[in-house]
């Protein structure tokens, strides 16, 4: 059964130009599919680890995030039960969400930038990831006004940051929007709920009525990797997640993240990492202590 794409319809509430959540155990956000939205969307992770999955971007993060992501821009939810963090405060505005002339005023240049760069989705890191966290999560207690002043307060402070990693840097394009992301998020949900099975180029080009030539050229296109590439991504991201988070052998790590030869699941993984598993497992270990 195919899993078909999220579009999310975002409504401020009556009287708002911005969509304000905020998340904790007692109210977890369960909007974890693939899913898609026109609004640009500021999410900040306060402590915990887990997958980050922006366009055809897949990684593991520690110790929380804090993320732009582009309109129309594909992702999954960030946090789950297993995630460990504290809470998750999500901002959501569309790019015009002052008027369609306010971000062309000679005040906001740096302002308009980011959100162009915020096209292939962008994780801050350092004193920016904790300087602007904790102004997101003193939006709970202010006023609809003073929220406002700080969300362009802290759209200023990413925009002037230098602690930045766009995720998808080669680029990831839509050409026809809506009908790109339809597709495109048909394929990412498959991978997500499959990736430990074996997937056919003719399984899922037979998925999006194409044929395997033209879903690989179409596949590069839109995400400048191979079909092949991104499944084994996702596969060493959750290897990664497993690593540190799940006492199991290494081996078991390798199956359980759909790699079927423990020798080419090693080299896979020092060739995406830069160290081997043992390694990367035991660097986390120093690093937690």
């Amino acid at each position: 059964m195919i899993q078909k794409p999220a579009f999310e319809a975002i409504a401020p509430s009556f009287g708002h130009s911005f969509t304000y959540q905020k998340f904790n155990e007692n109210n977890e956000n369960k909007n974890n599919g693939w899913h898609y939205h026109p609004e640009l969307e500021l999410v900040y992770i306060n402590g915990g680890s887990g997958k980050r999955q922006i366009g055809s971007h897949v990684s593991y993060f520690r110790n929380g995030d804090l993320i732009l992501i582009g309109s129309n821009l594909p992702h999954c939810g960030f946090t789950d039960k297993l995630t460990g963090n504290k809470s998750e405060t999500l901002v959501q505005m569309k790019a015009d969400f002052l008027g369609s002339d306010f971000f062309n005023i000679p005040e906001m240049k740096n302002i308009q930038k980011l959100f162009e760069v915020a096209k292939g989705g962008i994780a801050f890191s350092g004193k920016t990831k904790r300087k602007v966290g904790e102004k997101m999560e003193i939006l709970e207690y202010q006023t609809d006004f003073q929220r406002l002043l700080s969300i362009l307060n802290i759209l200023n402070l990413l925009a002037t940051s230098d602690e930045i990693k766009v995720l998808n840097g080669e680029g990831f394009s839509m050409e026809t929007e809506v009908k790109d992301n339809d597709r495109i998020n048909i394929v990412f949900n498959h991978v997500k709920t499959n990736f430990k099975e074996d997937i056919s180029l003719d399984q899922i080009a037979d998925m999006v009525s194409m044929t395997v030539p033209s879903f690989c050229r179409y596949f590069k296109k839109i995400t400048n990797k191979t079909f092949t590439q991104f499944v084994n991504e996702y596969r060493l991201v959750h290897a990664s997640k497993l690593l540190a988070e799940q006492p199991i052998s290494i081996t078991q790590v390798c199956y359980d993240s759909g790699f079927n030869n423990f020798s080419h699941f090693n080299k896979s993984f020092k060739a995406f990492t830069g160290q081997n598993p043992s390694e990367y497992r035991n660097q986390l270990k120093t690093v937690l202590k």
